[in-house]
């Protein structure tokens, strides 16, 4: 077990879910050129569903129960269910620099929920990193600009922000779970909310016409939700909650150097300027501090850890 947490494996891993849910930022905005956006969800997740039904019947792998069966729901509930339904509304509002730099907190905040339960400690040097990746976000997408974004779309935001930091630290109680089964029923219950209140708003449920469109679903529902959603799961069990939430701050990084030569979004200087900050930060934040707490943690503890994640 100690030489699975010191491989290089769980940083791999976590630089392709990063890469990939960059791309899932730009394949979104194009979706919903088309489509509205809780169907394009909702529609998105379901077929994601479906596919992890299949590989879970597929390999007769045993469904989850009791606690872990709660735990498999809310984690479906906060990280699909809420953060979409919060961040999608919020979305319609405000700009989108705004709301990235809201989500970029992400990592503090799931930092700040894992400490206030004893799920981790908090250190200065994961909240230092937190702050910076932040930071780092702002200069990006803002620059010099004063933005002062609507109150309620605000605290959307960092709603939002609260219900994917408490689903990666459920993730990381339930991930002794086949990542099959843990999607297969989170995305479940995401898709079905999700569909609902696409239902209850009056969205027009139609299929996309566009071959952009269609071509972005198809990859958000394979490696954008399927491969970014598995990945996801093995990565936070070989590293901490909070140093699996730092993909969030990877997100928009990935879409600035990718965005040019899919949406035609050129790079700035400012964005340039951002990147080195939010690089910094992700560096002393999650590989640096994971690696002072690997040093720390005692061999027989970090078994008990992989074995009994909860």
């Amino acid at each position: 077990m100690d030489t699975a947490r010191r491989s290089p494996t769980g940083y791999v891993m976590f630089a392709i879910a990063a890469t990939l849910g960059g791309i899932n930022v730009l394949a979104v905005r194009i979706s919903v050129g088309e489509l509205a956006p809780f169907w394009a969800a909702g529609l998105r997740f379901s077929l994601a569903a479906v596919i992890f039904i299949v590989i879970t019947l597929a390999l007769r792998l045993p469904w989850p129960r009791g606690r872990l069966l709660f735990l498999t729901v809310v984690n479906g509930l906060l990280g699909i269910s809420l953060f979409y339904a919060l961040a999608y509304w919020a979305l319609v509002r405000v700009s989108a620099g705004t709301a990235t730099v809201v989500l970029a907190l992400v990592p503090l905040v799931t930092l700040l929920l894992a400490g206030a339960q004893r799920f981790e400690g908090i250190s200065r040097r994961a909240v230092a990193g937190s702050l910076l990746a932040a930071a780092g976000i702002g200069w990006m997408v803002i620059g010099p600009e004063e933005v002062t974004p609507a109150v309620l779309p605000l605290l959307a935001l960092l709603a939002a922000t609260v219900c994917v930091g408490e689903s990666v630290i459920v993730s990381k109680m339930i991930s002794a779970n086949h990542p099959a089964i843990t999607n297969a029923v989170s995305l479940t219950v995401g898709a079905l909310t999700l569909l609902g209140m696409s239902a209850l708003t009056g969205e027009q449920w139609v299929l996309p016409r566009q071959s952009e469109v269609v071509w972005s679903l198809v990859y958000l529902v394979t490696l954008g939700s399927v491969g970014v959603f598995a990945l996801v799961l093995l990565v936070v069990r070989r590293l901490t909650a909070s140093a699996t939430s730092y993909m969030f701050v990877l997100f928009p990084l990935v879409a600035i150097v990718i965005g040019p030569s899919l949406v035609d979004e050129p790079v700035t200087a400012a964005g340039a300027a951002g990147a080195v900050l939010v690089m910094i930060g992700v560096w002393l934040g999650a590989v640096s501090s994971e690696s002072v707490r690997s040093r720390r943690v005692r061999p027989a503890d970090r078994t008990t850890a992989v074995l009994d994640p909860g």
